[in-house]
């Protein structure tokens, strides 16, 4: 019999193991875009409700797929957050269903100790992750109000507690010229023109960038068919860069890019508000020092790794108002079989998926169990929170 609260929790989680990672499953079999997680949030809740206990509340800051489910009334709350977007055509390629599978299954083991551990366990289904932000705009309009501290954990293909999680800018540009007839361009003024000239300016730029600085762009469109040319043309840039103000300078050198496309084409450019703006990590280091040694005793190992880099997240948002942490654990896959791949996407809802769910979210549990437990990092994060978002301040450069 287990006697330990840790063992406790352990146990409780395996109970509850078989059918989180069925769950898990079907929502990498069935993968709905940002905004769009209708079937994800309805088993999600089901599968709380079946077992009773948690308070839930659906349509969360105005968002239809964004819920919370609470358990326990202690005075140390702590957010586990369950991330439910895919990526079109692609599916769950960043393994969002393994993310909500373990924080889901954190919930449930911990739910039986969370009074007697002085906890209160929220769990938010924070949709749109890939594109949206959503858990900014959950915390915005204060769906992480009362927490002390936000948790998760991602698969990727390495095990890092504190990985190099950098800001975002994220637009959509648009070329307005004339359409013609292919055959007699004369009056016509070609918007995929300006889109071609802009490429090969953000191409040159590339050699003048810091290591740390990356720009993406995608075409979503310009022209229908050969013989037209088309008058209308869209693209979408995303810029990282270590923080917001190097991502706002880098930007004001990419979108010089794209005004000398409009020039040399003759035709009108104009850009939206930022889609995502969003802050790198800060990871607290006393709960990511924990979820690595709750890990490493269930087998991870942590290697020092020279490239630590992950990409961006919305979590960062959350991250720079109050303790958090995104520790990655890794699939067993070549290199080719990284995130944002239809690879990876298979491997999440296979064996690789099944094992990052009972380490991450076992790891989560006993985390959360640890801090309550922990005197000194129990005060500390009871006496620096909760977050209020109406007694918070933005940071600079937020938009």
């Amino acid at each position: 019999m287990p006697t330990t609260v840790k063992e406790r929790i352990a146990a409780e989680f395996g109970r509850h193991e078989p059918e989180v990672v069925a769950l898990s499953h079907r929502i990498g079999e069935h993968p709905e875009l940002a905004f769009e997680e209708h079937k994800t949030t309805a088993e999600i809740i089901d599968l709380l409700r079946a077992h009773g206990g948690f308070a839930i509340e659906e349509g969360v800051a105005g968002l239809d797929t964004a819920f919370t489910a609470t358990v326990g009334s202690g005075s140390l709350a702590v957010g586990l957050c369950a991330e439910l977007d895919a990526l079109p055509g692609i599916g769950h390629g960043c393994g969002h269903n393994v993310i909500a599978a373990s924080a889901i299954g954190a919930a449930l083991a911990l739910a039986p100790v969370a009074d007697e551990l002085g906890l209160t366990v929220r769990l938010l289904g924070t949709p749109a992750e890939e594109r949206g932000a959503g858990k900014a705009i959950l915390l915005r309009k204060g769906a992480f109000d009362g927490l002390h501290a936000a948790l998760m954990v991602h698969p990727t293909l390495k095990d890092m507690a504190t990985p190099h999680i950098r800001a975002l800018g994220h637009w959509s540009l648009e070329y307005h010229g004339r359409t013609g007839h292919a055959s007699r361009p004369f009056d016509a003024l070609n918007a995929a023109d300006a889109v071609t000239v802009a490429q090969v300016a953000i191409g040159l730029l590339r050699q003048q960038l810091k290591d740390s600085d990356r720009v993406h762009t995608v075409i979503k469109e310009a022209g229908t068919a050969v013989n037209v040319i088309p008058g209308h043309a869209v693209v979408e840039v995303m810029i990282r860069s270590d923080t917001l103000t190097e991502v706002e300078a880098l930007w004001a050198r990419v979108r010089n890019c794209f005004e000398a496309g409009a020039l040399a084409a003759g035709v009108r450019l104009t850009v939206g508000e930022p889609l995502m703006w969003l802050n790198g990590f800060r990871h607290d280091t006393d709960l990511a020092e924990l979820f690595q040694n709750n890990a490493e005793a269930l087998g991870r190992t942590f290697p020092d790794y020279p490239d630590r880099s992950l990409g961006s997240t919305d979590m960062s948002e959350v991250s720079v108002h109050m303790p958090a942490i995104h520790p990655v654990l890794s699939f067993d896959r070549p290199a080719e079989e990284g995130n944002h791949t239809a690879a990876f996407a298979r491997a999440a809802r296979g064996p690789e998926g099944d094992r990052a769910i009972h380490d991450g979210g076992l790891a989560l549990a006993w985390t959360t169990a640890d801090a309550a437990q922990d005197e000194r990092l129990r005060h500390r994060l009871t006496h620096t929170g909760p977050f209020s978002w109406a007694g918070s301040t933005e940071e600079e450069g937020e938009r």
